[in-house]
């Protein structure tokens, strides 16, 4: 089984991101995935051609996309992303749409296929804080979310895929009072249960992962 894992560049000010910095660092123990890791540039228009790109030059089973969600405290897995930027800072290029939609023949929002609830289970019973999310926002990470939803529905019906967020790093809440943050060895540990949850789970578990508001 081959499974593509991608993680953004920094943005937003900061020299590190911690979704590339994790993959980058995995060491599966199962012998039968190969894993391909690949930067995204935080760049509305271009993380979805990258990834496109990707996706066919590696032909993977199953793709998952991960982002930095500075301000969660848990690994967040995403159910749905939705066709819809709404920017309230620019990407790295400059770029800020408002109110706009991310594919003018998509549908209004795409769910992951993932098998998001068994991949939290997994995390909390290794003692690694994570939740079901149920917004990506309306960001890079809904971006690339929605992206390879669409791709899935529209292109590539074979793949199973969806989006991970993760807290930020130690040292990028060093000037940031009572922001939450988790150790890259901790971030690394939830990519790599994550992966080979992902790929031995056929079907989802059916547990209470919803939320109130």
């Amino acid at each position: 089984m081959k499974i593509l894992i991608t993680g953004f560049d920094p943005f937003g000010g900061e020299s590190i991101n911690p979704s590339y910095e994790a993959i980058k660092r995995i060491k599966l123990d199962n012998s039968d995935i190969e894993l391909v890791t690949v930067e995204i540039p935080t760049v509305f228009d271009k993380c979805i051609d990258t990834l496109d790109r990707k996706i066919k030059e590696t032909e993977p089973d199953i793709v998952i996309c991960t982002g930095q969600a500075g301000g969660r405290f848990p690994i967040t897995v995403e159910r749905v992303g939705i066709n819809i930027i709404d920017a309230r800072i620019a990407d790295n290029e400059g770029n800020q749409y408002i109110d706009a939609p991310i594919k003018s023949d998509g549908e209004s929002a795409y769910f992951s296929n993932l098998p998001i609830k068994a991949i939290v289970k997994s995390l909390i019973n290794n003692k690694i804080p994570a939740e079901v999310s149920n917004t990506a926002g309306t960001f890079v990470c809904n971006n690339i979310l929605y992206g390879l939803l669409y791709l899935i529905n529209t292109k590539y019906p074979h793949i199973k895929g969806g989006f991970i967020h993760v807290p930020f790093l130690l040292e990028q809440v060093t000037d940031k009072r009572n922001t939450p943050s988790m150790s890259l060895e901790t971030i690394t540990e939830a990519m790599k249960i994550i992966v080979e949850t992902a790929a031995v789970t056929e079907t989802d578990i059916s547990e209470q992962g919803g939320a109130i508001c």
